[in-house]
């Protein structure tokens, strides 16, 4: 019998950290990982397959990369069973699929005690896939909203299915207040609702110093230095940043402009970015420094003066923490969670997403500005993953309990 204060959850997301992805949903294993220090946690990731997806690669190499069927993280197992997905097509089936190709995995877990509680991340497929498992499991189930439900639920066809994944679900996190709201228009009542944003770990991500991370960079010492990261995709808003080059580098002479991130199962805007970059003859300034581990980003983070975000649909966006906690202003559009996060001016500038004038304008004002880089840093300290786990650890707890003693007075009532 599981301990009760010890239940087991399993983490459910097919997005999630692999030898061929290392950063796909770090944010949810930063997470989860962090709950596994109080509580028992394996990770199902379903992952998308059809016949022929080694083909699509070869025009496409990010394209679904393989993972291991089975690996150990950290001490953690993570299973992953394939599930017939078809790319671009027939999307209302994901969830349906996923749930009946991952279904034998989710019962032998159950079966050796691995599954009390089950943990969904994304609300769809996920999160429609692992409440119906749930269900047939007989066990609780919990969805974390993440940003990708702001789309699906102005599709015709997949906001039914949010709907009944959130209706299946015992209870919802949000990770931003925004998608709180969201989940209130899809008629999920108030009291299943609890906003847990992404936390960051400031003992990894700290200041540092700035020329000596340039130095590391090979940067010039008294450039003006911008940085993002994030998955090289369009929706992140590289290329809006770049449109400002032209006009910053006029006014403040030279200007560096620091990429970090790789194309991913998003895809790859890097083709069409560096033609952008091109065309406006800025590719001496512009830096593209692939995907790093996170004391290279934290460099990243450290040359800079001010970190920018100029994209187009975020849940809770991680890198604005860790920008934060590396004592960086940040820019920022105003779209998902993203004003909650940076909710004071003293932290940077929330612009209209997609007004050139006013992301130029902030940008200028983040190199003139003199910045209290401690205050900056103390919001971040304030905001460390530390803050967010006891709360989830003791939601868990108390479904498994309420299930454990559900399943007691069922056993007794058959006497």
């Amino acid at each position: 019998m599981t301990p009760p204060d010890r239940p087991a959850v399993l983490v459910w997301s097919s997005l999630f950290p692999s030898p061929l992805q290392p950063q796909a949903g770090i944010f949810i294993r930063e997470r989860m990982f962090r709950v596994g220090r109080a509580l028992r946690i394996t990770v199902l990731s379903p992952q998308p397959w059809f016949p022929f997806q080694s083909v699509v690669r070869r025009w496409r190499p990010h394209f679904r990369l393989p993972a291991p069927m089975q690996e150990t993280q950290l001490g953690v197992a993570v299973q992953r069973p394939r599930f017939l997905c078809p790319p671009g097509v027939l999307k209302s089936f994901d969830g349906l699929l996923m749930a009946l190709c991952a279904w034998p995995a989710a019962r032998r877990l159950r079966s050796q005690g691995h599954v009390d509680v089950i943990d969904a991340h994304f609300a769809y497929p996920d999160g429609y896939a692992a409440s119906m498992v749930a269900g047939w499991l007989g066990v609780p189930c919990t969805v974390t909203l993440r940003g990708t439900e702001v789309r699906h639920a102005q599709d015709a066809a997949l906001r039914p299915r949010l709907v009944a994944a959130l209706a299946r679900a015992s209870q919802v996190f949000c990770v931003s207040d925004s998608l709180r709201r969201l989940a209130l228009e899809l008629g999920v009542p108030a009291s299943k609702l609890v906003v847990v944003g992404n936390g960051v770990d400031s003992a990894r991500f700290t200041p540092m110093d700035r020329q000596e991370a340039r130095v590391r960079l090979g940067l010039h010492p008294a450039a003006k230095v911008l940085v993002t990261v994030g998955g090289l995709v369009e929706r992140k808003g590289f290329h809006r940043v770049v449109e400002c080059l032209p006009a910053l580098i006029a006014t403040h002479g030279r200007v560096d402009y620091l990429i970090v991130g790789s194309g991913g199962a998003e895809g790859d805007y890097s083709t069409q970015l560096r033609a952008r970059i091109a065309e406006l003859g800025v590719q001496a300034n512009v830096h593209f420094l692939g995907a790093l581990p996170p004391e290279e980003v934290r460099v990243a983070f450290a040359a800079a003066d001010a970190s920018v975000l100029a994209t187009r649909n975020e849940g809770w966006a991680n890198v604005l923490l860790e920008s934060l906690a590396c004592a960086v202003p940040v820019v920022a559009t105003d779209v998902g969670g993203n004003r909650e996060v940076v909710c004071r001016t003293e932290l940077g500038t929330i612009v209209p997403f997609g007004e050139y004038a006013a992301l130029l304008a902030a940008l200028h004002d983040a190199f003139a500005r003199q910045w209290d880089r401690d205050a900056i840093r103390q919001y971040a300290v304030d905001n460390d993953w530390s803050s967010r786990i006891p709360l989830l650890v003791d939601t868990f707890r108390r479904l498994a309990g309420a299930a454990t003693s559900a399943d007691d007075g069922e056993r007794a009532s058959h006497g």
